[in-house]
This record gives C-alpha cells, sequence and structure tokens, in this order.
C-alpha cells in the first residue's frame, strides 16, 4: 500500500486556474497553460497518444531508458527518485529494477498535476515494488517545487521531452528551480525530443486516428467544467505544425466560426471570430549545443548525454554543482 497522498487544495487550484486563464485569454495573442490539458480525460487521452504509431517519443524513450538505466543508477548512486511529471509512472520502473540490480533501497517521489493519476501510479508501483517507500505529491511542477523538500541523495528524473512544453526563454530559471531542491552531486535525468525532419514531427501531432485533436480540444471541456464556461468545442478545430525558426512544434485551437464564450469563474465574456486561434502548447526540440546553452548558472553542470542510434530522442544525465544559482 502506498503512503498516503499529498493534494493541494483544490480551492487554490481553481482560484489560479481562473487567474492563469484569465491573463492567457485576454493576452494578445491568446493561449491557453498547456497544464491544463491534464484533467482526467485528458491524462487518458496522453496514454492513448504515447501508443500510437505516430508518436515515437515514448517507445524510442522506454527503449533507450532500458539500455541505460544501470549506467545512470550508478553514476548517480541515487537514495531517492523524484519523477516530476510522472503520468501513469510506468518509466520510473525501468530506474527502480535497476536501483534493485545495484543494491540500493530507494525512496519513490512522484510529482504530478492530476491527483488521481499520482494515487494510482503510487499504488501500483507500491504493490509491483514492495521494497520502495512510495510517496504522491499533486502540484504544478513549475511553482511548487518547494514541496518537495531538501535534496540528498536525490535523483530527479524529467522524462517525455515534457521539458520542451517551456518557452525556452522559462528553461533556465526552471531549471534553476530544480537545482534548488538538489543538494551537491544529487541529479538530474531529463529527456529531450531532437530536432529532425519535419514530416516525422508533424505526423506526431496529426495522427491519423485523431486522438491528439481530441486531447487538444479537451483543454476546452476543462475549462468548461471547472470555471464554469461555455465554449462550444466543436466549433474549435485542432492545429499543429512544426516552426522551423524557433524549433518547435505548436498546437492551437482554431475557430471555425465567429462565437462568443463566458467563463463565469473567471469573469470572462469574450468573443472570437472564425479563424482566431488560441495556442495550447509548443513542444521545443533540441540539439546538443542548443540544450547545452540552458545550463549557465542554473547550478547544473551536463555529465552524460545518451541518444538512441537514429538521434532522435536524447536523455541528459546533469549534475548539482556547488556554486550560485540563477536568480527565480
Amino acid at each position: 500500500m502506498a503512503n498516503a497522498i499529498h493534494v493541494l487544495k483544490t480551492s487554490r487550484a481553481v482560484a489560479s486556474m481562473a487567474d492563469e486563464v484569465r491573463r492567457a485569454l485576454t493576452a494578445r495573442p491568446r493561449w491557453l497553460p498547456c497544464k491544463y490539458f491534464y484533467d482526467n480525460r485528458g491524462s487518458e487521452l496522453f496514454e492513448q497518444i504515447t501508443q500510437l504509431p505516430e508518436y515515437y517519443q515514448t517507445r524510442t524513450e522506454v527503449a533507450l531508458l532500458a539500455r541505460i538505466s544501470d549506467d545512470v543508477v550508478a553514476r548517480a548512486a541515487p537514495r531517492e527518485l523524484v519523477e516530476l511529471g510522472s503520468g501513469a509512472g510506468r518509466k520510473i520502473g525501468m530506474l527502480l529494477e535497476a536501483s534493485a540490480r545495484a543494491g540500493r533501497a530507494i525512496r519513490l517521489v512522484l510529482f504530478d498535476i492530476n491527483p488521481l493519476f499520482v494515487d494510482a501510479s503510487a499504488r501500483r508501483i507500491a504493490a509491483q515494488f514492495p521494497g520502495v517507500d512510495v510517496h504522491g505529491l499533486t502540484g504544478d511542477f513549475f511553482n511548487d517545487l518547494a514541496t518537495l523538500g531538501p535534496g540528498g541523495g536525490r535523483l530527479a528524473v524529467f522524462l517525455a521531452g515534457t521539458i520542451g512544453n517551456l518557452h525556452p526563454d522559462d528553461v533556465p530559471r526552471f531549471l534553476s528551480r530544480i537545482a534548488r531542491q538538489l543538494e551537491p552531486d544529487d541529479a538530474l535525468l531529463v529527456g529531450l525530443d531532437l530536432v529532425k525532419d519535419t514530416v516525422r514531427l508533424e505526423a506526431a501531432y496529426n495522427d491519423a486516428a485523431g486522438v491528439t485533436a481530441e486531447f487538444n480540444r479537451n483543454i476546452l471541456r476543462h475549462v468548461n467544467r471547472v470555471l464554469d464556461a461555455d465554449f462550444d468545442v466543436d466549433a474549435w478545430e485542432h492545429v499543429a505544425f512544426y516552426d522551423h525558426a524557433r524549433a518547435w512544434i505548436e498546437m492551437r485551437l482554431r475557430a471555425t466560426r465567429n462565437c462568443r464564450v463566458r467563463a463565469r469563474g473567471a469573469g470572462l465574456d469574450l468573443r472570437f471570430r472564425a479563424g482566431e486561434e488560441i495556442s495550447t502548447e509548443i513542444s521545443c526540440k533540441y540539439t546538443r549545443p542548443s540544450f547545452e546553452r540552458m545550463l549557465p548558472r542554473t547550478g547544473l553542470m551536463l555529465e552524460q548525454w545518451y541518444s538512441d542510434d537514429k538521434q532522435m530522442f536524447a536523455l541528459t544525465l546533469l549534475r548539482r554543482v556547488r556554486m550560485a544559482l540563477r536568480p527565480v
């Protein structure tokens, strides 16, 4: 049985969502924070996406992690694993198995925005690995990292290329925030989707089955439910394309007709013209040089770069060093 799951208070989460959605939908251009994809339905849809033939990221990362997990554990020598954005918590099992092979007793913390997934994952992993001390935290990994407490023998992992959802300008500050939860010599393993041909990239976000399109539109259902809004979800179409200049995929929702939207929980009364778009996500694609440029003054240094044979995806092992951190 997993330990009790700590969940941030619902009232705080709703108030925070109302404020963020208000600011995002009144900005120009309009946007929505991509973390609000991950209500229960959105989390389920994302798990479906990871199984799609077009979505190379998950199977490539899983194969790579299986190959390198023993080396990562040998280098990091962790007493605690912390998975940020843990989702269903399936990949962390490979690091737990590597730790067991190395004879290391491990404490595991799963940290994700969706309390249902945190609870289910923690209980499943606790049953699968009865010797592991399993805990769960629910929160926003950009704003709530301090709830992790101090490090010491900690290996944090941030997989699935999720760091690509952060604007590049925000990545150094985010890495500094993680570094503040690590002690010198603690480590961070980060998954990076790499720059590759446009056809493969765009296919991954425009699957033939339409699951990603449904995932994208589901963010409107989440806003409707939590903030008493009235988006007509069927009036919005999924758009995803690769921006070469910025080296990122951008997902948007485009209004197919003029519409008025009220979000009573956020005090909004908005009008959208046909063709107007809401940006819902970016997914930055990295090279080794472009990622290394993010590291100065974060308190983290690159120790090991792992990649698959086709150079589609990378896992980077970063080490916390003794130095002044970037202001946050």
